[in-house]
């Protein structure tokens, strides 16, 4: 039987979730009740009162990790939101071979989940490079709140249903078959990626900026507009001139807060220094 949270459980978890992380579970009663009736019962405990104690007097973090890990597990798949992709082959990536003289391309997935979103990025610069690749120095990093969900990235093993957006020739060249109808991605793509764990929350410590393009899709759902403003602002940041920033096409930018050009839905571009005057 499902274990009910009461209010003030709620309550005290959706607060700390929103000032510490800037998660806004404040109308998802329903999935923090899904995601952790059983492991209330499975660890023990016959009710969240009990359990919320146990995380928060657990001074490793681990067993908040944990939490996080179930709280903000999302479903994800290769080759998600193909208009994005259309773009970059359309538009950004021959505005960049144009203009990039160092050949050097930068890409930040600021929110990849289990790692099907960075390996589609880079298959799509692979692809759209050719031959060209040899000369192309790609560099993509990407980064998530959830250890759990960076585990199985770096594992880069998925089931095929969630290849079911890519094409064939993409499958024959950029994976290898495993047991259980699951795939590989190849080393060819996964050398490309640098994992590592982040908070958009907190200032962005990377030094590998400006990024010329920018993923950030389907996180900021779960924001208030205060932290979207000041997440996106921090993105704002780190983008190059004439870069791209994508986000998800349940997403928006209030265009009176940002200095983005708005390009179509859910694709914004930062101005060049020159088109601010």
């Amino acid at each position: 039987m499902s274990i009910r949270i009461n209010d003030a459980d709620f309550t005290r978890l959706t607060k700390f979730m929103l000032e510490k992380y800037g998660i806004n579970l404040t109308q998802k009663r329903t999935l923090i009740e899904g995601r952790l009736s059983n492991t209330v019962q499975q660890r023990g405990f016959a009710d969240f009162t009990s359990f919320l104690n146990m995380i928060f007097a657990d001074r490793s973090g681990t067993e908040m990790i944990n939490l996080l890990n179930k709280l903000t597990t999302n479903h994800t798949f290769f080759l998600r939101e193909q208009e994005h992709y259309d773009f970059m082959k359309d538009v950004a990536l021959p505005y960049f071979e144009k203009t990039k003289k160092d050949h050097k391309i930068s890409v930040w997935s600021a929110a990849c989940s289990s790692g099907e979103e960075p390996y589609t990025n880079v298959m799509a610069l692979l692809e759209y490079f050719g031959m060209k690749s040899a000369i192309w120095r790609i560099e993509h990093l990407a980064t998530d709140i959830s250890d759990r969900a960076m585990t199985k990235a770096k594992e880069a093993i998925y089931h095929e249903d969630s290849m079911k957006n890519l094409p064939d020739s993409w499958k024959r060249k950029y994976f290898t078959k495993q047991p259980n109808e699951c795939f590989k991605v190849s080393p060819e793509v996964t050398k490309l990626v640098t994992y590592k764990t982040f908070n958009l929350m907190e200032p962005i410590p990377y030094k590998a900026y400006p990024y010329d393009i920018i993923f950030c899709r389907n996180v900021m759902i779960y924001f208030e507009n205060d932290t979207k403003i000041a997440v996106v602002k921090r993105l704002y940041d780190v983008l190059a001139p004439g870069g791209y920033l994508f986000i998800g096409h349940a997403e928006s930018i209030t265009r009176d807060t940002t200095k983005y050009q708005y390009i179509k839905p859910a694709i914004y571009r930062k101005p060049l220094p020159e088109e601010l005057k």
